[in-house]
């Protein structure tokens, strides 16, 4: 395998408990309504700007319920994000033995560039793909298929990795292998509507899949 595209929100950070409050506060504030985790869980797919674009009422406040998200996201990161060392490992490794990484988020690219920076990550993958940057996101391939036309790498040289429901859905319909993890507190999918090729619940279990050997 050669190109090794990862999900990010609940798969290479655990950044859904910040996604969760910033979208509590940004409808509690413009729209006065109070939402649960599964209630915005359920919007997941579009990117931050689109789902609340998409589900705020008060339309007149979008912009400003915009401004509010990415304050909030990059108020709270350090509290509720922090970096996990296995993570940057597992990362190093795959860079260290020749692999191609990349990333096929739904995020907007404002915030996922507020996540890398803060855990680190800047420089570490040769694509980056977000919701800014396909016109269907996931469970749509859009994303993965762009990923390997800019590593050059074909679906048979090309692993996805996730967290949810439509990660999975997405690398299926593109032809790739694809890897289940929860090995991160917060999955936005406990249980997989169609099963991954792999199911990992740690990192040192993508390695001895892909042949790199874990450093102790």
């Amino acid at each position: 395998m050669k190109g090794i595209l990862f999900d990010f929100d609940g798969t290479l950070a655990d950044t859904l408990p910040l996604c969760f409050y910033a979208f509590h506060e940004v409808f509690k504030k413009n729209d006065h309504k109070a939402l649960s985790n599964e209630e915005i869980a359920a919007m997941f797919g579009p990117s931050e700007t689109d789902i609340i674009t998409q589900h705020l009422l008060r339309q007149d406040r979008v912009e400003d319920a915009i401004a509010d998200f990415y304050h909030f996201y990059h108020q709270e990161h350090e509290r509720l994000a922090q970096v996990n060392p296995e993570i940057m490992a597992l990362l190093k490794q795959l860079k260290g033995a020749g692999k191609s990484l990349g990333i096929v988020t739904g995020k907007a690219r404002k915030s996922l560039e507020i996540s890398m920076e803060r855990l680190g990550m800047n420089g570490l993958f040769d694509v980056v793909i977000t919701g800014d940057d396909v016109q269907k996101p996931k469970p749509d391939p859009e994303g993965v298929r762009l990923a390997m036309s800019r590593l050059n790498v074909t679906k048979e040289e090309t692993v996805f990795i996730g967290d949810s429901n439509f990660d999975i859905r997405a690398g299926k319909e593109a032809g790739v292998v694809t890897i289940g993890v929860h090995w991160l507190p917060t999955v936005q999918s406990v249980h997989f509507d169609i099963p991954p090729d792999y199911l990992f619940t740690r990192t040192d279990e993508l390695l001895e899949l892909l042949g790199v050997s874990a450093k102790r």
